[in-house]
């Protein structure tokens, strides 16, 4: 290296954050606020954060109630509500700092269709009076989830029972939240480094050396070395990698989008069967993915690429229930790669002395970065 880079991009950094997708970036931006004079640093292993920030369905997802439910059982009531106030804070966050045009923000409310062999109905319609009365101290509505079962026909939908209605969910462009993210990280001074393969690291007295691989021109291997006083790991489900001790199991998801649709009838955000099959309208094209459940050991996989068996599974799905009377083709395909903990909470946590970890929010990472990010800021 010369000197100029190595006094420049390759100096040492009070801070250094591993992972450029939601969580690093908020964590970022949390930190400068916090500390507006020390030096922070990304970095990150793709061109673009390639994972699940810019590789979603673009949902801002404050839960359906199957979900909420389940997360009460899973994990109690007090935390079940602490998540989704979480999640609904996070919504908030984001409308407050963008505007609707910057990131494709659609106030569009959301949708969880249901059917009788996969949910007990009866149960449901029991216990949601109960689950409203305790959401409203977190959304100020009477009825956060109210029945819309003659909203099937309207929307085009076929082939379930009935569904329920939450306005509070919203539609989003995944690419430009994480681009304009990116562009407010750089205006408030923090450095961003892209295709910077992190390895492991080290102690060196009171420095934490990170030891990465640059891979340049002729796929050459550049071993590169930083330094910093603090690390934080932002790397969702590819912390495998390099902290395979936190057991960070990778979800991959799958994504198909169709042709545009004359006369689409589709409108808002939708989620089926405890949230496996996720969709929405894209303008005039309908989004969907999911269907993980159908090999759910073989979707455990930080490979990104797609399979004939959930390809062919969504669509089917679409043709069922979607889009059976339009004509239509499949224009994209792509894939991305949640991390899920064991116990569906987000793992936050102090790993040793000034390394610190955010990582993992279950496939709700869009809505919990914003505020779980600020609880990471006051750890460091």
């Amino acid at each position: 290296m010369s000197i100029w880079e190595q006094q420049s991009f390759f100096a040492r950094h009070d801070i250094i954050i591993i992972g450029a997708g939601l969580a690093g970036l908020w964590t970022a931006l949390e930190l400068r606020q916090k500390y507006p004079s020390r030096s922070i640093l990304i970095l990150e292993k793709g061109v673009i954060p390639t994972g699940a920030s810019t590789r979603n369905a673009g949902f801002a997802c404050f839960g359906s109630p199957t979900e909420l439910l389940h997360d009460r059982l899973l994990l109690g009531e007090e935390k079940m509500l602490e998540i989704a106030a979480m999640r609904y804070r996070g919504i908030q966050k984001i409308k407050a700092l963008f505007s609707d045009n910057q990131i494709g923000y659609e106030d569009c409310g959301g949708y969880e269709c249901l059917n009788k062999n996969l949910t007990d109905i009866s149960m449901l319609e029991d216990v949601l009076p109960t689950l409203n009365h305790l959401l409203k101290a977190i959304t100020g509505l009477d009825e956060t989830f109210t029945w819309q079962h003659n909203k099937l026909s309207d929307f085009g939908l076929s082939g379930f029972d009935t569904m329920i209605e939450n306005p509070l969910e919203a539609s989003l462009h995944s690419g430009w939240l994480v681009q304009n993210l990116t562009r407010l990280v750089q205006e408030k001074r923090i450095d961003l480094l892209t295709g910077i393969d992190v390895k492991n690291w080290k102690r060196n007295n009171r420095a934490i050396i990170i030891n990465a691989v640059h891979y340049t021109t002729g796929f050459h291997e550049q071993a590169l070395a930083f330094e910093s006083d603090q690390l934080v790991l932002c790397t969702n489900a590819f912390t495998s990698q390099v902290a395979p001790e936190l057991n960070i199991i990778p979800a991959r998801g799958q994504v198909i989008v169709t042709s545009p649709i004359e006369e689409l009838k589709l409108k808002g955000t939708y989620h089926y069967d405890e949230g496996f099959y996720y969709f929405r309208n894209l303008g005039n094209r309908i989004l969907l993915g999911g269907a993980r459940n159908k090999a759910i050991m073989e979707e455990a996989t930080t490979h990104l690429h797609e399979t004939s068996v959930i390809q062919d599974e969504l669509e089917r799905f679409l043709q069922e229930h979607i889009a059976g009377e339009y004509h239509y083709t499949i224009d994209y395909r792509w894939s991305g790669i949640m991390g899920f903990t064991e116990d569906k909470q987000p793992l936050l946590k102090q790993l040793d002395e000034n390394i610190f970890a955010l990582i993992a929010c279950n496939g709700m990472g869009v809505a919990l970065t914003p505020v779980i990010s600020e609880q990471l800021a006051a750890m460091v």
